[in-house]
């Protein structure tokens, strides 16, 4: 299969902080490609380094087959960027934003409106083509930023976390256009912090933490990590302080996180936590709502991966 993206021991400093340290994935032509990780952790970075905004201080990477210290302009035509923060023109209307990105990429003059009423179109925003920017909702220039990112017919699509602060409806218009855009055989890179994005979303994903990736591959297969690990899931009818520390306490039980009204106990011996979480129960007078086993998800491989060291 093709590569359409290959980083090299990338690394980035910015000053003395070290933002991405010795970073290697590829990604394969066709696919969804998921970069998670938490705030901070050197996924914007890596974006910016594989898009020529920033250079990287060590490493290189190659781009739809260039190479991103000498061939930034061909790589600039061959992919689009959807920035965290919409970068649209708030003071021009959705028409004229959509026809400015297309000048800036070299679509040719008998080319742009067609495009440009063909995506709005697309992103049922037409209506609203001779509206300026600035009294669109963030959902409305979040489709718009990806419209314009389109208007040139890029190979490879970079999404910088896409759906962040966007409403449950415009977030699932976003994930749908991505599997759209895919299908239709676009590379997408996908930066999230969002695991369940992720996991519904990406073929395979690589998990970056402190700048260093420690974790890559399928959804699934990455699941397989924690598959020693065990999850009991519990909610009560009632819950008082100092319940997590409590819990934590039960023979066999690792590890205890907190989920809304339930409980995640973590453990390799479900067997012996049962018992002790049936007794704390009824030494407390409470009663159980609900109790089930979960298999592990992406997001316990997340936790497990970003861990901080010690702890």
């Amino acid at each position: 299969m093709t590569s359409a993206i290959v980083a090299s021991e990338l690394v980035r400093y910015y000053g003395d902080l070290l933002a991405v340290d010795h970073v290697n994935f590829e990604v394969q032509q066709g696919e969804i490609f998921g970069y998670l990780g938490p705030n901070g952790a050197g996924k914007t970075t890596t974006i910016k380094i594989l898009t020529g905004l920033l250079k990287p201080s060590e490493g290189t990477a190659r781009v739809g087959g260039y190479d991103i210290l000498r061939d930034i302009h061909e790589i600039k035509g061959l992919i689009g960027i959807v920035p965290e923060v919409s970068n649209v023109y708030d003071e021009l209307t959705a028409w004229d934003n959509l026809i400015f990105a297309a000048e800036l990429y070299d679509v040719s003059r008998s080319e742009r409106e067609k495009r440009a009423t063909e995506f709005l179109g697309m992103f049922d925003l037409y209506d609203r083509r001779d509206s300026k920017v600035g009294g669109f909702s963030k959902g409305m220039k979040r489709r718009l930023t990806i419209a314009m990112a389109l208007i040139h017919r890029p190979s490879i699509l970079f999404l910088d976390e896409p759906t962040t602060g966007l409403d449950a409806r415009s977030a699932v218009f976003v994930r749908d256009l991505i599997r759209s855009l895919n299908d239709e055989g676009i590379t997408v890179f996908l930066t999230t912090h969002y695991i369940e994005e992720a996991d519904q979303l990406c073929d395979r994903v690589a998990i970056i933490s402190e700048g260093r990736i420690v974790a890559s591959g399928a959804p699934e297969r990455l699941k397989s990590l924690v598959l020693g690990v065990h999850i009991v899931e519990v909610s009560f009818d009632r819950v008082n302080g100092g319940v997590v520390h409590d819990l934590e306490a039960i023979s066999g039980c690792d590890a205890v996180v907190k989920q809304g009204d339930k409980f995640n106990l973590y453990t390799q011996e479900p067997a012996e936590v049962l018992p002790g979480l049936m007794g704390y129960a009824e030494e407390r007078a409470l009663r159980v709502i609900s109790l089930n086993t979960l298999k592990p998800r992406l997001e316990d491989v997340f936790l497990k991966m970003t861990a901080p060291v010690g702890g």
